[in-house]
């Protein structure tokens, strides 16, 4: 038995310069194959489970649901802009971004109005979000969309007399006049039966920011220019 514990020893001390005892090189001659393998392997495995983190706001735009993607217009300016769900319902999105007479979904959104959030108005809005909650109203992260790769086949042409600029631009803009920008919906309505609402486009500030709170926690700062977008029908 002795000679066996030695040969252990020798064998284990050869592979394992931390072989201290007879006692210890034989424990790990007896488990050598039950924790060596996996734990010396095991390292290299790991980096397949890491989730990759996310850096940007459009990253983290691209794990919620994309609600619209098209031309945001004011003025004389466009500004391709995608729209992913933060909270509250599709079926508002789809039911009222859509152009009156034909029935099809809205390529592009033109801001006709401006509305100063001084507390009042503000007040007004969240009544709305939390009366028209579940289904009547949506919030939506918008950013500047990408013109070629996957999700822009629907990203309409620019009409003659447009001229095409990045989002930021609008953000600027709306918050140099400290406005949210004020769309009726649905666009080209007259007075009937269908549903009918407005659109909020909250450049950032207070009231937005309470929206981008898992945003927040994810990526720590919010650096990239950005609306939210509240949407909710007249009975909300």
């Amino acid at each position: 038995r002795r000679e066996n514990h030695s040969s252990e020893g020798t064998k284990e001390s050869g592979s394992n310069s931390l072989s201290n005892s007879r006692h210890g090189a034989e424990e790990r001659g007896h488990h050598h194959h039950h924790h060596e393998a996996p734990d010396s392997s095991w390292p290299l495995e790991e980096p397949k489970h890491e989730t990759k983190k996310l850096k940007t706001l459009s990253e983290y735009a691209q794990t919620l649901q994309l609600g619209w993607n098209g031309l945001l217009v004011l003025k004389n300016s466009c500004f391709p802009t995608s729209m992913h769900i933060l909270e509250g319902d599709q079926g508002v999105i789809s039911g009222l971004l859509k152009d009156h007479s034909s029935g099809s979904k809205l390529t592009q959104l033109k801001i006709a109005q401006r509305l100063r959030p001084d507390q009042p108005k503000l007040d007004e809005v969240t009544r709305r979000i939390k009366q028209g909650s579940p289904n009547g109203y949506a919030v939506l992260l918008a950013t500047q969309a990408t013109l070629s790769g996957p999700g822009t086949e629907g990203m309409p042409t620019v009409e003659p007399g447009l001229q095409r600029r990045l989002l930021w631009n609008l953000v600027s803009y709306l918050k140099q006049k400290q406005a949210a920008g004020v769309i009726s919906l649905p666009v080209g309505r007259s007075k009937g039966r269908d549903s009918t609402g407005m659109l909020y486009a909250f450049p950032p500030c207070d009231f937005s920011q309470q929206y981008l709170q898992s945003a927040l926690r994810t990526l720590g700062k919010l650096e990239e220019e950005h609306m939210v977008i509240v949407i909710v029908t007249d009975s909300a």
